[in-house]
Formats: structure tokens, sequence, C-alpha cells
């Protein structure tokens, strides 16, 4: 199993957010994770990458307990994260956006992940000189999808990554996804609906207050 997730709670400043969360992201797979705004989805992402500390319960990846590694050494296992609102370096183009995970991650080739990136997503090419501050909503949502692919050798985790953005865009984004899987990378996405991923993912798991009830 490249991912496991068994019995974890989360509390945030005192108000309980996941409650006994256990999933499965096996290698090749993609999973979606669905459920309302403020079902725990994001929250679950973020403990996985270790931004934020389980109260209980245990993360494996790969086999190798990792629930109380720092968050700063889960990018070294191939793990790439795409937040919901981006986090894009304004100032920077979206080629060095998409590079930040290899300045700070030896181990990470910086030029592979780059033509590995562009043959995937051959519009980052067009537009890989342009700082990330002039992009469209849509635009920076790619530019982020390739960051975490920069990182994300093994495991994408991709939070809500259809939201706020046009429907030719959002079917753009489904296919482009659907891709790395050949890789044996490993998917799990974040969403409040099916409706982009249902054509391609493994399994579903479904959320309601911080806990799995599907």
């Amino acid at each position: 199993m490249m991912l496991s997730l068994s019995d974890i709670d989360v509390d945030i400043q005192s108000a309980p957010i996941l409650r006994g969360l256990s999933m499965d992201v096996g290698a090749g797979q993609l999973v979606s994770l669905v459920g309302r705004n403020g079902a725990g989805k994001t929250t679950t992402m973020r403990t996985i990458m270790g931004m934020t500390k389980p109260r209980g319960g245990a993360i494996r990846f790969d086999g190798e307990a990792i629930t109380g590694m720092a968050a700063y050494r889960r990018p070294a296992l191939g793990i790439g994260y795409m937040p919901e609102d981006r986090r894009l370096v304004p100032q920077l183009t979206v080629e060095e956006n998409m590079g930040l995970p290899a300045w700070v991650n030896a181990t990470i080739d910086q030029q592979a992940g780059l033509t590995f990136i562009y043959d995937l997503m051959p519009e980052l090419d067009a537009m890989k000189d342009r700082k990330a501050l002039l992009l469209s909503g849509g635009q920076q949502k790619l530019a982020a999808l390739g960051r975490a692919l920069m990182a994300g050798s093994r495991l994408l985790l991709l939070d809500e990554p259809f939201e706020g953005v046009a429907p030719a865009l959002a079917n753009r984004l489904s296919e482009v996804i659907g891709t790395p899987r050949e890789s044996q990378r490993s998917i799990l996405i974040a969403q409040s609906e099916l409706s982009q991923s249902r054509a391609v993912d493994d399994r579903e798991y479904i959320i309601e207050r911080g806990a799995i009830v599907d």
C-alpha cells in the first residue's frame, strides 16, 4: 500500500476535525476523497503532509511510519502537494515556481522533471517565462499541478483541482491528472463532487464531519 491512514484524530483549537479517519491509496491508484466544504478534506491533506499534527492514529507511506516525521522531510519521499489556494510565489515565473521543490531537495532532477511536465502539459511550456501574478486562475491551477508533479514522483495530493475553473479546463485537468498513473504514481484528489474524476478513479471515499462514511 502506497499510503495508509489508520484511525486519524485531529483537533484544531480544541475542536475535533478528523475523527478516526482511515483510508488507503494503493500503488498507481487514483483515489477521490469527496465531501462538502468543512468536511475535513483539506485537513486530511495537510495531515498527510505533516502540516497538521494528529492527536491519534498512524500514517504509513510505502510501509514506513511517517506519523511523526517533520513536514519538510516528506516531499523527499516523493510526495507532491497541490493546495486548494495554489500558493504560487507571485514574482517568480511559472518555471521557477515549478522548480521550487528541486531547489530545496537535491534528490529531485529538475531538468528531468521539467521535461516530463512540459511533455504532459505543453501549455505550461508556452507560459514558462510568465510571472505567476500574471496568470489566470485556471493557469495557476496548471502551474500548481506542475509544481506538485516535480516533487510527487510517487504520490500526488491534489486539493480541489477542479474548483473554480471553466468546464473546458476542468476536462483538461482531468485528462492530465489521469496520465501520471502510467508511471505508477498514486494520486489522492480531494473534491466536493465526483463529476470530473469518476471516469478515471479507482476508488472513492466519502467524508462527513471528519469521518469516512463510505
